[in-house]
C-alpha cells in the first residue's frame, strides 16, 4: 500500500506530448537534465511551472547520477491538466522511503532524501515505482488556474518601451513537406514576399532561402528542417530579388497517417517579438536547487546557458541574444577578428538587418568608419555625435553603443557590442558587465572558430581537388569557361561573369555570365554588357567593383521614374520586374579577382552577391586558390585551341582541294585518320587532271602515322601533280618521287603508292596505265561477280636508290569497278583474325551492280563491322567504276 500522501500514478490522463533524454553519471549531467526539461516545458508553453519542474528534476537527477553514481532516464509528459516527469535510475538498492516516528522522512545524504522531501512539498502528485533493475520516481505539476487562452504573461511596461511593429502585423505561415518543398503558403506569405501560393508550391524552400552557407561548415537549412523544434534568423528572396530579413519559428509535426512536415512561422526581424520565446533567466540564484554548486558553475555556462551550441554561428547567436538581454538593448552584435588582427568581419547581429551586414569588414584601427575602440572597452553615448565611431549601427537608427573585446592570451579575437535607440543609455557600469561576460566566452569563441576554420580547409581541400580534376579533365576553352562558373555559383558566390583578354592589346571581353537563378541571367549579362569591364589588375589579389551595382540602381532608378512618366521612354526597354530584380542581384559585394597564368593577364573572374550581403574572407581566399587554378586551366585550352587551329590549317593544305568530274566515270573517294583531332595521317589520295581528256589518280601510304607522315604526304602528293603535269610516265614520275623522299635524309619515310592515268574512251569504257609500288593490289570487279587484281606489286619508295618501274595498261569495260585501298583495310584486325586481301575480295564480290559510292561504303562498313575496337591505322578507299549503257540509249 502506498505511504499516506503518496499517491499512485493516474493513468486516465491523454498524453498529448512526450520527450525524453538519458543522461550519463556526470557532474555535468546534472545542468544539461535541466536545461532539457526548461526547454521543453518552455516549448510547450507552460512557463508557469517550469521553475518548479527543473528544482524537483534537479535533485532527482542529482540522486541518480551522483549519489547513486548510475545513469539518470527523464521522461516528460504533458496533459491536458498538467506535466508530469519521470526521473528513472539503475540504482540496485531497493528500499521504499517510508515514514518513521524515530528517524525524520529524509535527509540530505541519503539516497530517498532531500528530492523526495521536495516532491511531497512542491508536486501535486507524485510517486515512486520500482522495476526489477531501476527505480521511477514521478511527480506531476498541475497547471494553475488562469483565464482561457492565456499562455504566459509579462509585467505592464510604458506604451514607449514596447516593440516596433507596422500597421498591421503580417505572420507568413509555410508548411514544408518530408522533401523539404513547400506544400502550403498563406496570404500574409504572399503579402510579405510578394509570390503567389502557386508560383512557390511545390519548389524547396532552399531555393528562395538566403542561408549563408560555407563549405565544410554551419548547419544548413535542410539540417534546421529536420529538427523538432527551430527559431532565429535567416533572410528569404522576395519577388523583386531582394533580400527579406525574417525572424521565424519552426515546429516539426506529423499527421495522422505519421507523415512528417514542419510549420514555419515567419515575421520582418524587425517584428521578431511577435514571435520570440521569453529568454531563460541567466543568473544562478533563479534557480534554488544550483545554490549548492554555486561555488562550481561555469560562468560560461551561466551567459550562454547549457548545453552550449556545438557550432560556431549557433554560438555567436546565443551570445548576441543573450548580450542583448542582459543589458536591455535593442541591438547586439559580434565580429570576429582576421589572423593579422588588421579588420573585423561581422559574424552575428540581432536586432539588425543581419542578412544585410554579415560578413562586412571593416578595419581596426582609429579613424573614420574605423573600429578605433576594438581594442578597449568604450561607451558610446550619442552616435550622433561622433558618426562612423560603430561603422556597423550607421543608419540603423542607433543612439547609444557599448562595445569590448574579446581577446585570448592577450590576442584580440573579436568584439562584442549592443546598441540601443535611445541616447546615453548606457555606462561604464554596464561596459563592465559586458567586459566580463566576454571574458568568459572568448575561450570557446576562438576554439570554436578554430574548429571551424580547420572543418572548412578541410572542406577547402575538398573542393580544390575536386575543382583541379574537373579543370584538367577538358581543353576545351567553352567547358572550361562554363565549369569555372558552375564551381563558384552557387558555393563561392551567388553570381559570376568570365572576362577573357586575347592579347595584351586587346579589351577585356565578357565570356560567360552565371546566376543561381537562371531567371536572372539574361537581365544579369545585359546589364554587365553596357558597362566598362574591369581594370585588369597586375597583381593577383582581390579588388573591389562598385561599377554593377551603381548601373543596376541607376537603371532601377530610370525604370521607376518611367513606369510613373517621370522618365524618357528611351531611358531603359526592360521591364520594372526585371530591373529590379537585376539590382537587388548585384546590389551587394562584387569582387574582381585576376586570371594570371604564365606571368600573363588572361582575364577576370567576378564573383558577387545580391544586395547587402558580403563576402567572408575565407571564402575570398578559396576563390583566389580556385583562380589560379582556372587561369592556368583556361590558357591551357586556348594554347589546345590555337595549336588545334593550326594543324587543321595545315592538315586541310595537305587534303585535295577538289575532286573533279571526270566525264563518263564514277568516282568515290572515302578518307578516315586515324588519331583523335586528325584530319590527314599518312594515308593519302589524289585524283587531278593531268592534261585535256587524261586524269591521273594516287594512292599512297607513308610509313606511320601522325605529323612526321603527314610531311611525307604533302610532299608526294604535290611532286606527283607537278611531275605528271610536266608530260612525265608514270614510272618516271614515280622515280623522281623516290629520289625527293631519299633526300629528305634522316626525315624520310618509305611510301608505298598506287599511281595511274585514266582516259575514258568514246564507246564508254576507260584506258589505264597503273605502277603499283609496293602498295595493295588494286581489284577489278566485273558484271558477272568476278574479282581480280588489276596490277602486279613493284619495289615501294624511299628505300632504294635506283629503281626500276613499268606500267601496266588496263581497259575497263562498262559495268567494271576498279577498287583500291591502303593497307588500313587489308590488315584491319580482331584479335587473331585479319581481313587480308581475301576477305576485301568476298566483301567486293557482293557489290556487283552497286554504283561507285555504294561499293566505297560498304567496304567501309565492312570494315568496320570486323571488329569491336576504333581502327588504329589511317584508310582511304577510292572506287572507278564505268556506268552501264541504260536502255533506250
Amino acid at each position: 500500500m502506498a505511504e499516506p500522501g503518496i499517491a499512485t500514478r493516474s493513468r486516465s490522463a491523454v498524453i498529448t506530448a512526450r520527450a525524453a533524454a538519458s543522461f550519463d553519471p556526470v557532474g555535468r549531467s546534472v545542468a544539461t537534465a535541466r536545461a532539457f526539461v526548461r526547454d521543453t516545458l518552455q516549448g510547450w508553453g507552460f512557463s508557469d511551472i517550469v521553475d518548479d519542474a527543473v528544482v524537483l528534476t534537479s535533485e532527482l537527477v542529482t540522486n541518480a547520477v551522483i549519489h547513486a553514481g548510475t545513469r539518470a532516464d527523464v521522461l516528460c509528459l504533458r496533459s491536458a491538466d498538467g506535466v508530469r516527469v519521470e526521473v528513472a535510475d539503475r540504482y540496485p538498492e531497493r528500499e521504499v522511503p517510508l515514514r518513521h516516528p524515530d528517524r525524520p522522512y529524509a535527509s540530505p545524504d541519503h539516497e530517498g532524501g532531500r528530492g523526495l522531501m521536495l516532491c511531497a512539498a512542491m508536486a501535486s502528485r507524485w510517486g515512486v515505482e520500482y522495476e526489477s533493475a531501476s527505480k521511477h520516481v514521478w511527480f506531476q505539476l498541475d497547471l494553475p488556474a488562469r483565464p482561457v487562452g492565456t499562455r504566459s504573461a509579462g509585467p505592464a511596461i510604458p506604451d514607449g518601451q514596447l516593440p516596433v511593429a507596422d500597421g498591421r502585423v503580417r505572420v507568413a505561415v509555410l508548411q514544408i513537406d518530408a522533401g523539404a518543398r513547400i506544400s502550403s503558403w498563406n496570404e500574409d506569405a504572399e503579402q510579405i514576399f510578394g509570390y503567389p501560393a502557386e508560383k512557390v508550391t511545390g519548389r524547396p524552400l532552399a531555393d528562395f532561402a538566403a542561408w549563408p552557407h560555407t563549405p565544410g561548415t554551419g548547419t544548413g537549412i535542410a539540417e534546421a528542417l529536420r529538427l523538432s523544434r527551430w527559431e532565429g534568423s535567416y533572410g528569404l528572396r522576395g519577388a523583386d530579388g531582394r533580400v527579406i530579413p525574417v525572424y521565424a519559428s519552426h515546429l516539426r509535426v506529423r499527421d495522422a497517417a505519421g507523415e512528417p512536415s514542419t510549420v514555419c512561422l515567419l515575421v520582418h526581424d524587425s517584428e521578431r517579438a511577435v514571435l520570440q520565446s521569453p529568454a531563460r533567466s541567466a543568473s544562478p540564484a533563479a534557480d534554488p536547487a544550483q545554490l549548492s554548486e554555486s561555488r562550481t558553475t561555469d560562468p560560461f555556462e551561466v551567459f550562454i546557458g547549457s548545453p552550449a551550441p556545438d557550432d560556431l554561428d549557433s554560438l555567436l547567436q546565443r551570445t548576441v541574444e543573450r548580450a542583448r538581454d542582459m543589458l536591455d538593448a535593442d541591438a547586439a552584435f559580434l565580429l570576429l577578428a582576421t589572423d593579422d588582427e588588421t579588420e573585423l568581419e561581422v559574424r552575428a547581429t540581432t536586432g539588425l538587418p543581419s542578412t544585410r551586414q554579415r560578413f562586412a569588414r571593416v578595419p581596426v584601427e582609429a579613424g573614420t568608419s574605423r573600429y578605433g575602440s576594438a581594442r578597449m572597452p568604450a561607451v558610446h553615448e550619442d552616435l550622433t555625435a561622433v558618426p562612423g565611431a560603430v561603422p556597423l549601427l550607421n543608419g540603423t537608427g542607433m543612439r547609444s553603443a557599448v562595445t569590448v573585446p574579446l581577446k585570448v592570451e592577450g590576442r584580440l579575437t573579436g568584439s562584442l557590442g549592443v546598441a540601443a535607440e535611445s541616447a546615453a543609455r548606457y555606462s561604464n557600469e554596464e561596459a563592465l558587465r559586458l567586459q566580463f561576460a566576454a571574458d568568459r566566452i572568448a575561450l570557446a569563441v576562438e576554439s570554436a572558430r578554430l574548429g571551424e576554420l580547420e572543418r572548412l580547409r578541410r572542406g577547402s581541400l575538398s573542393f580544390l581537388v575536386e575543382a583541379s580534376d574537373l579543370l584538367a579533365g577538358t581543353l576545351d576553352r567553352d567547358q572550361t569557361l562554363a565549369l569555372m562558373a558552375q564551381m563558384t555559383v552557387p558555393t563561392l558566390a551567388t553570381w559570376c561573369a568570365v572576362y577573357t583578354i586575347a592579347d595584351q592589346a586587346s579589351d577585356p571581353y565578357l565570356a560567360y555570365v552565371l546566376h543561381e537563378d537562371e531567371e536572372l541571367i539574361d537581365g544579369l549579362k545585359s546589364l554587365l554588357s553596357r558597362i566598362d569591364p574591369p581594370e585588369p589588375g597586375t597583381d593577383q589579389t582581390v579588388r573591389p567593383w562598385n561599377a554593377p551595382a551603381h548601373a543596376a540602381h541607376d537603371a532601377a532608378l530610370r525604370t521607376s521614374m518611367r513606369s510613373v512618366g517621370l522618365g524618357s521612354p528611351s531611358d531603359y526597354t526592360s521591364g520594372i520586374g526585371t530591373t529590379l530584380a537585376t539590382a537587388a542581384a548585384v546590389g551587394g559585394e562584387t569582387v574582381v579577382l585576376p586570371l594570371m597564368a604564365r606571368n600573363r593577364v588572361i582575364g577576370m573572374l567576378t564573383l558577387g552577391k545580391p544586395a547587402d550581403e558580403h563576402f567572408r574572407q575565407e571564402i575570398l581566399e578559396l576563390a583566389e586558390d580556385l583562380s589560379r587554378r582556372a587561369a592556368l586551366a583556361l590558357d591551357n585550352a586556348r594554347l589546345y585551341s590555337e595549336r588545334m587551329a593550326i594543324s587543321r590549317s595545315l592538315q586541310r593544305s595537305l587534303l585535295p582541294p577538289s575532286q573533279p568530274a571526270i566525264p563518263g566515270m564514277e568516282v568515290e573517294v572515302i578518307y578516315r585518320a586515324a588519331g583523335e583531332g586528325n584530319e590527314v595521317g599518312g594515308d593519302f589520295y589524289d585524283v587531278f587532271p593531268i592534261r585535256d581528256g587524261s586524269y591521273g589518280f594516287a594512292i599512297g601510304d607513308v610509313c606511320g602515322t601522325g605529323p612526321e607522315a603527314a610531311a611525307v604526304t604533302g610532299l608526294a602528293r604535290h611532286a606527283l601533280r607537278l611531275l605528271a603535269r610536266e608530260g612525265l610516265g608514270g614510272p618516271a614520275v614515280l622515280e623522281r618521287l623516290n629520289a625527293a623522299i631519299l633526300d629528305e635524309g634522316a626525315r624520310s619515310r618509305f611510301l608505298t603508292l598506287l599511281y595511274g592515268e585514266l582516259r575514258p574512251l568514246q564507246d564508254g569504257g576507260a584506258a589505264l596505265k597503273l605502277v603499283c609500288a609496293g602498295h595493295p593490289l588494286p581489284l577489278r570487279l566485273r558484271p558477272s561477280g568476278e574479282v581480280e587484281p588489276a596490277a602486279e606489286p613493284q619495289p615501294l619508295l624511299g628505300v632504294m636508290d635506283d629503281l626500276e618501274l613499268y606500267e601496266e595498261t588496263l581497259t575497263l569495260e562498262p559495268g567494271d569497278v576498279l577498287l583500291c585501298v591502303t593497307d588500313g583495310v587489308t590488315e584491319r584486325r580482331e584479335g587473331t583474325r585479319m581481313l587480308g586481301d581475301d576477305g576485301l575480295t568476298d566483301v567486293l564480290t557482293t557489290c556487283t551492280g552497286l554504283t561507285a559510292g555504294a561499293v566505297a561504303s560498304r567496304v567501309l562498313r565492312a570494315v568496320e563491322r570486323f571488329a569491336a575496337e576504333p581502327a588504329s591505322d589511317d584508310m582511304a578507299i577510292l572506287a572507278f567504276r564505268v556506268p552501264e549503257p541504260r536502255q533506250g540509249d
